[in-house]
Order: structure tokens, then sequence, then C-alpha cells
């Protein structure tokens, strides 16, 4: 059988692995201690900590749904939810997503978002594409009220970049996408949100993502604690890893893409072109705290004022009763954009609502991936160039697309596919 390594084991290098393990000779190697990537998970004295966020799975391909439960027992090893998310505004609750939930905005504020809304209705101004930017986006299709209000501060702070210059299409399928006579009837009618990929989602009963990591993992070959320090190319062999410590027919990489310019030793000018082009990427990372937290039915809490550091709060207590098994209260992940120093974020947490009691701290450097115009088409040819030689990317940080778990899947169905 042709061997196959895989670099990184989170959910792509996980799910390519089971997807290419009965035809390939497939091994993971991982540099962490732990298998995981992102949506590991770890017991802070029987509370369940989410280290990175708070991660669920749902899907609108009935492709993905159908591999990833051909894995679970859907009824019996998860739990289903509706998600009941709120914007905290003013010291009040708003839903969301925020346009349709407008009718529950103070009147001095409603007003003049509504008048813009409907001055764009009546010129028939609204676009979902053709926007240069992902601001113009937001004040071309929400007004300048709603921009400042929510869409700007909220999006500033948990991006931490410019919006001018961030990309839309980047972000199309991870933002709902209006339709200003819905957003218009939705107010009036009061109705639900439910068109968002998560507005209902799926969670292990127990274990939360890390349940998922740890099904997905069963009978694979993983190789923690192992560095990648070199990939080199012989004709005729194939790839050799850290100067012939595997020799390999082709490489799954699951890593960081702007890591491989160090790695990848192959002399070949147009690919060394490629692969300094994509060194300068920006990534965001974030601070997360578990917390215990005061009785609460919310899903994710928005918090785009500027008095709060801290972007969201993710009630994973409320996902599972058994992520609450070390307290006598629920629990709840608090995240802050970049790394905060931890007496910082006490401070900060005292200013949130819930009464929260902070258990454990996480730092990742590299969780949110921010693209640039011209970042798909330096990955694209990077693709290319590195395919020839039996190098495939996959994930987020790979092909720095902002990637969710379900994404993560049907990525890895396409490459399967197409490359093996």
């Amino acid at each position: 059988m042709k061997k196959v390594i895989v670099i990184g084991s989170g959910i792509s290098g996980l799910s390519i692995t089971r997807m290419l393990n009965d035809q390939y000779d497939v091994e993971i190697v991982e540099k962490d201690d732990r298998f995981g990537g992102l949506i590991k998970c770890e017991r802070i004295d029987g509370n369940l900590f989410h280290r990175v966020g708070g991660h669920v799975f749902n899907s609108r391909n009935q492709i993905v749904l159908d591999w990833f439960w051909s894995h679970f027992d859907r009824e019996n090893e998860f739990l289903s939810a509706t998600r009941n998310a709120k914007i905290r505004l003013n010291e009040q609750l708003v839903g969301y997503p925020i346009e349709n939930y407008l009718y529950q905005l103070p009147s001095e504020q409603l007003k003049p978002i509504v008048n813009e809304l409907i001055d764009k209705l009546s010129e028939d101004k609204l676009e979902i594409s053709g926007y240069a930017n992902f601001k113009d986006f937001l004040i071309g299709n929400f007004g300048e009220e709603l921009y400042k209000l929510y869409f700007g501060p909220y999006n500033t702070k948990i991006w931490n970049a410019d919006l001018a210059e961030v990309p839309l299409d980047w972000l199309e399928g991870k933002l709902p996408m209006p339709k200003l006579k819905e957003v218009l009837l939705s107010n009036i009618l009061k109705n639900e949100e439910s068109t968002m990929v998560h507005s209902t989602f799926y969670y292990p009963r127990r274990d939360g993502s890390q349940f998922i990591v740890n099904r997905l993992s069963e009978g694979l070959s993983i190789n923690c604690s192992y560095q990648v320090q070199s990939i080199e190319y012989i004709e005729h062999k194939g790839l050799s890893i850290n100067k012939k410590n595997k020799i390999v027919d082709a490489i799954v990489y699951c890593g960081d893409v702007r890591q491989l310019n160090k790695i990848v030793h192959i002399e070949d000018e147009n690919l060394k072109l490629a692969l300094k082009s994509v060194t300068d990427l920006v990534s965001n990372g974030t601070s997360n705290v578990l917390c215990e937290t005061d009785d609460n039915n919310i899903s994710w809490l928005y918090l785009p004022e500027e008095k709060f550091k801290a972007h969201r709060i993710i009630y994973t207590g409320n996902f599972s009763e058994t992520n609450n098994e070390g307290s006598n209260r629920k629990t709840c992940v608090v995240e802050f954009s970049g790394k905060q120093d931890q007496t910082e974020m006490l401070q900060e947490l005292s200013k949130l609502p819930g009464n929260l009691k902070p258990l454990a701290y996480n730092y990742e450097p590299n969780s949110y991936i921010i693209q640039h115009h011209d970042t798909r088409d330096n990955i694209s040819i990077l693709k290319s160039l590195l395919k020839p030689y039996g190098i495939f990317l996959l994930g987020r940080f790979a092909e720095w697309e902002y990637y969710n778990m379900d994404m993560c899947i049907q990525a890895a169905m396409e490459l399967k596919d197409e490359s093996f």
C-alpha cells in the first residue's frame, strides 16, 4: 500500500485519515502531545473546558451529514439543540442575528435604522455581492446606523482587523446574507431565525467535541510530539520527512501554511516564490476562560460594546449537563481576541453578567484567520505547485479558509475525490 503522512491531527487531519485509511497506509504526525487541534477539550475538576471556543456540529451538506453519522449514534450519543443566541446592548438582550430582532431595540435607536432600511428597499439598493470589502458590504446592506451600533464594533473586535481590508467572499456561508424584505417581515411577524447553518445543532451528550475527536481517532496511527522539520522530494522514491526519518508517497499538510517555507526543501524556484507569498498571512489568537455562571438558557452571548474587552460568552454548560459535573452552577467559556493578561481578564470578568467565577485559562496563538484580497489566489497557486510532488493542503490553517467542523469534513472529501 502507498504510504501517506497526514501532518496535523485536528478535525481535518482525522477526517482525511479515516477517508484514506482503507486504501493507504496512513499515519498522522502531531507536534502537540495531544491530538484534536482546536476542538480538543479537557476536564477541569469535572467541568468540561472547550479550550478554543465551543464546537458544535451541523451541516447543510447531506453527504457530510451521512459521513459524519456513519461514525456516531445520533439518537443515543448526541443531543439536538436550538441555537438561542443573544446580543448584549445597553444592559439589554437582543436576539441574534440582530437584523431579525430590530423590534427589540429602544425606539430612539430603532427609528433611524428602519428609515435607512426602508430607503434601501424603496431604492432597490440591496446587493449581496459586488462589494469590495466586508465594511462596504455591511454598510451597504444594513446602513450606517446599524453598522455603528453592532456590525462595526463587534466584527472589528472579533477579527481584530480593518474591515475595509477584509474581502467579502471568504466570509460567505459564515454570515447571515441579508434579504431586506425578509428582514422587515421578520421584524413585523417576529419570526425566529432558522436560515443559519447552526440555528440548530448537535452536541455530544458527554465530553463535547473531545468525544468527536476520540471517536474519529479510533484505530488510526497517530504519532504525537512529532515535529516536522524538513520535507524533501527524492526522485523515484517519494517524499522524505526529517532527513529520511520517514519516506512516503504523499503528504496531506493540515498545519500552518506560513511555516511551509521553512520546512519544504525542494529545488523549484516557482514553488519557493509561492511558499514565500503566504508567509505574511495574518491570524488572530484567542484567550479563553472557563467560568462558573448563573443559570440561564442562552447558547451564545455576543458583546459588541467597547466597554467589554471580551467579544462573546459561549454557554457550553447549557449544551449538556455533563459539562458541569464539577460544579453546582452552570459553566461557560468567555472568549477574548488576542493574548490577554490573566489579571486583566479577571477584572473584565467582573464587568460581565452571570457572577462569573474563573476556573481555568487558555491562550491559543492562532484561532481566526484573516484573508486579504490576494490570499485565495496565492493559496491556489501554491496548491498547484505542491501537487506534482504529492503534497496537499487541507484545513483552516493550511488552506487559510475560515472552516468550521462541517467544512473541514467537506474539504477532506473533496481532496480525497480529486487527488487520491
